[in-house]
């Protein structure tokens, strides 16, 4: 039988209640000083408790940040994934002055299978350039940075655009960097950054009577600067401007004309530049330039293989005025199209089964708010433009992302998200939706998200969902405005599921990419400010997370071998899949090339598909314009929605 313990005597009792009543106010002292500290450390403890409980994972899916070596980290402002299996991350100078001035331009290569990086040497700045996916698997890199933005108050130099007129229809004139332009009324000074061709002057003959009519002067665009610095080398009116250092019929015939040369914002400038990046050699390729510089351009693959360019900011940093063009792989050179349609900066245009493009209104937000904002399809062939009505919230285009959404047969899309005009701090919660194979398709609104969001990143999985990650509410994360959600989409349903959260914010520069296995990688984010407050700079977002549906946390997946490494339109490839008899789908699904939330090349086809012995027979569709020529990723599905890893097939 144990001792039983004394009881205590009354006065010790008193201190012993005391000394707890003590005790008590101090931890309620200590508690208001640290309880939210105390709490929040609690809290997060239990959140990665839980985050990481295998039940959860399998409900939910899970982050984790890539480890990415310190010397392999940059300002990832694009992303592709190559038919290699590895992903091409593009940072230029990374929105960063001093490596621009320092030329110093970065790519880097990452293999998710081994967690290898390479650094590739970068030959131009392809900060802010376009690209898509070639037939033969080689990616195409078109534009990019030839000068930064300076801020209005940051602009010391009056400048502008100067006309160069020719009228001379004999020879064209090549004026070099550093020409001087003086006013003949002003007679100000200023001088050319850069050199430009002036084309020869154009005669004009009756097309009737072959009579000579008049002589069309040839037009050369440049930007210049005045000599010196201050607000007095400012002009306000147009004026013609004497070239210096031309003599004779050279100084008659040649000459500039400008508007208003002043201390104004300056935009970013493109240039013509266009590289193909070889998947196996790694490494760029120089082709022929591009006939318009371009920064913030779209590349959209058509159906014959060559590749529309439009859009972007030329090399005085004004909108491209039309001039779209195309770029032949075989040839390695650039055509006009031989006719002019404006949209904004990195427009969404898609190419869509009878050959036509459709323009969802998504775009990146340089140009006029009143130039070619309306969605519609676009004949390339008649260069005609048939609105779509109906979208709701069209005044927050910008920054919203666009995805055809599976299978690309059925020619649905849906733009999520997106902002108002500018630096407004207006943005959208809504999903739109349109049905391009209806008799009268018309923009409907599906199920929304939970707060305005620009800067959504929207990826295809290969289970025929939709993954929507990250944005903010406010441009550029502005106020501490990131939203820190997941979610994926039905479109069966038509509903959004929210999935576990990612742990960084992402906006701006920032975008996603289905990766083989079936994991996603989302990289980038450019905030204006690092706090709430608005107060201190924002600094780019190196880490990089990678989402592991939940699908890949099942204890059975499909497993493909075998195969063709090639199937042609119309043509079959029977592939070996064990337990085949569960199989319900298979599709092929075109790798990602993804900056600023815009994706055109990501879509995802369904298969016809026959059980054999051991495995599938699947068919690929005969329709060039549905299923582009190039390399995609196979998955199949089985009867519980759990995709397979990819195989790489080549449709030529």
């Amino acid at each position: 039988m144990s001792a039983q313990p004394a009881r205590p005597r009354p006065n010790h009792r008193r201190n012993r209640a005391r000394r707890i009543l003590i005790g008590t106010a101090v931890v309620a002292v200590v508690a208001g000083f640290n309880g939210p500290a105390l709490y929040r450390y609690g809290s997060e403890k239990y959140h990665d408790y839980t985050i990481n409980k295998p039940e959860y994972k399998a409900a939910n899916g899970h982050w984790d940040f890539l480890d990415v070596p310190a010397e392999f980290r940059i300002n990832a402002i694009h992303a592709a994934l190559l038919h290699t299996g590895k992903v091409l991350l593009i940072a230029g100078s990374g929105n960063n002055q001093k490596n621009f001035d320092a030329q110093k331009f970065e790519s880097v290569l990452w293999d998710p299978k081994t967690n290898a990086f390479k650094k590739i040497p970068t030959p131009k700045d392809m900060f802010c350039a376009g690209h898509t996916q070639l037939p033969d698997g080689k990616l195409l890199v078109a534009g990019g940075t030839k000068r930064y933005e300076k801020l209005q108050g940051d602009v010391t130099k009056a400048g502008g655009l100067m006309i160069v007129h020719n009228e001379n229809p004999d020879k064209p004139m090549t004026l070099p960097a550093g020409t001087r332009f003086t006013g003949k009324a002003n007679g100000k000074t200023f001088v050319s950054k850069d050199p430009v061709v002036v084309e020869r002057a154009e005669k004009v003959h009756d097309k009737a009577t072959g009579a000579f009519l008049r002589t069309e002067p040839g037009l050369g665009r440049i930007y210049v600067e005045a000599e010196e610095s201050g607000k007095e080398f400012e002009t306000g009116t147009e004026d013609n401007y004497k070239v210096a250092g031309l003599k004779g019929a050279d100084a008659r015939n040649v000459y500039g004309m400008a508007q208003k040369l002043a201390l104004d914002k300056k935009d970013f400038q493109g240039i013509r530049d266009a590289f193909e990046f070889d998947p196996v050699a790694e490494k760029y390729i120089k082709v022929d330039p591009m006939n318009e510089a371009r920064w913030y351009p779209t590349l959209t693959t058509l159906k014959d293989g060559k590749v529309l360019s439009l859009s972007g900011l030329d090399e005085i940093g004004q909108i491209v005025p039309g001039k779209d063009e195309i770029y032949d792989p075989k040839t390695k050179k650039w055509e006009y199209t031989g006719f002019e349609r404006r949209f904004p900066t990195y427009p969404a245009i898609f190419l869509l089964d009878d050959g036509k493009l459709f323009y969802s209104g998504s775009n990146a937000g340089y140009g006029p708010a009143d130039v070619g904002r309306d969605p519609g399809v676009w004949d390339l062939e008649t260069n005609t433009f048939d609105k779509i009505p109906g979208l709701s919230d069209a005044d927050r285009m910008e920054t919203s992302a666009t995805v055809m959404l599976p299978p690309a047969q059925d020619q649905k899309f849906m733009v999520i998200g997106g902002g108002g005009v500018g630096e407004s701090t207006d943005s959208s919660e809504k999903s739109r939706l349109v049905d391009l194979n209806a008799p009268k398709p018309r923009f409907k609104d599906g199920a929304a998200l939970d707060k305005g969001t620009r800067y959504p990143s929207a990826s295809l999985l290969p289970d025929d969902s939709l993954l929507v990650t990250g944005g903010s509410e406010d441009y550029r994360g502005r106020s501490g405005s990131n939203v820190l959600e997941a979610r994926t989409y039905d479109p069966r349903t038509g509903a959004y599921t929210r999935v576990a959260d990612p742990q960084v914010g992402r906006n701006y520069h920032s975008g996603s990419v289905l990766l083989p296995d079936g994991r996603v990688m989302i990289f980038g984010s450019d905030s204006l400010y690092s706090d709430a407050a608005n107060t201190r700079p924002g600094v780019f977002e190196q880490r990089i997370e990678i989402y592991t549906p939940p699908y890949r946390y099942r204890d059975d997946r499909p497993q493909v071998t075998g195969g063709p490494k090639t199937i042609k339109r119309g043509g079959s490839g029977t592939f070996t899949v064990p337990g085949a008899a569960k199989v319900r789908t298979a599709k092929l699904m075109r790798p990602s090339a993804v900056t600023h939330v815009t994706d055109v090349d990501q879509r995802s086809i369904a298969l016809d598909m026959e059980k054999t012995a051991d495995g599938i027979k699947v068919t690929v569709p005969k329709n060039r314009a549905l299923v582009p020529s190039g390399w995609y990723m196979l998955f199949v599905t089985d009867d519980k929605g759990t995709p397979s890893e990819a195989v790489w097939v080549e449709v030529p």
